[in-house]
């Protein structure tokens, strides 16, 4: 009897576990692909994948661009299809199941516009990994869409300006930011995406607010344009 009693306290341990960590985050539903199969799939395969969202840009005309992430891997969802009322749903931790086609564009890997997605059981929220020591090197790619950060970043002047920033367009309203870093003598291009952190976000003004040959620690989703072109999502200065 003690022999049960003792098996059946470990279930139930086992049990409240499961349910406190929002279940088995490892585990894919029939026909959904690993992200190893996602990320191998050719351009304009149809792919199904399940994931977590992380983060996403706004809302607009029933499409809404997704950051989501899973225990391999990170993803970005362009334009996935939904209601204003079902991208409000799709809060950080979120799991969802997406169907959709893969495509990739200057080097980023993501599902194309028009995917569907269902909202499932599940929550995972990703920390920031840290990925200085991958700046420059051939496996910083294999992190490409995950939550990520940068440390001990010295800023440079953008352009021949001296400034430290530059808006994408010129009257700096409604656009992206572009600054750039370095590290170990190489310099690198990132980006605060206007849809993701607008004008009123404490990352934006912070990077309006750089200074050339500040120290500054980064994070952001690892989004790729020629090259990593991180979406950063918060700036810190440290020196």
């Amino acid at each position: 009897m003690k022999k049960f009693i003792a098996l059946l306290l470990a279930a139930v341990c086992v049990f409240a576990l499961a349910a406190c960590s929002g279940g088995d985050n490892d585990a894919k539903g029939e026909g959904v692909m690993t992200h190893a199969q996602y990320v191998a799939a050719a351009k304009d395969d149809p792919v199904v994948i399940e994931c977590y969202v992380q983060d996403h840009q706004s809302w607009w005309d029933g499409k809404v661009s997704v950051y989501a992430q899973d225990k391999d891997g990170g993803y970005f969802i362009y334009n996935l299809s939904a209601t204003e009322a079902e991208a409000a749903k799709l809060v950080p931790g979120t799991k969802i199941k997406v169907t959709g086609f893969r495509a990739e564009w200057a080097g980023e890997i993501e599902v194309a516009e028009g995917a569907t997605f269902q909202i499932e059981n599940g929550k995972y929220i990703a920390e920031a990994k840290d990925v200085t020591s991958l700046l420059g090197t051939d496996d910083l790619i294999k992190h490409q869409n995950e939550l990520v950060s940068f440390k001990g970043m010295k800023v440079e002047a953008y352009d021949e300006s001296g400034a430290a920033f530059a808006y994408k367009d010129a009257d700096g309203k409604t656009d992206d930011l572009y600054f750039k870093v370095s590290k170990d003598g190489k310099t690198y291009n990132f980006c605060v995406e206007f849809y993701l952190r607008g004008k009123d976000t404490d990352v934006y003004k912070a990077v309006e607010g750089l200074k050339v040959g500040q120290t500054v620690d980064l994070e952001g989703f690892l989004y790729w344009y020629n090259g990593a072109n991180p979406h950063i999502t918060s700036v810190k200065v440290v020196g």
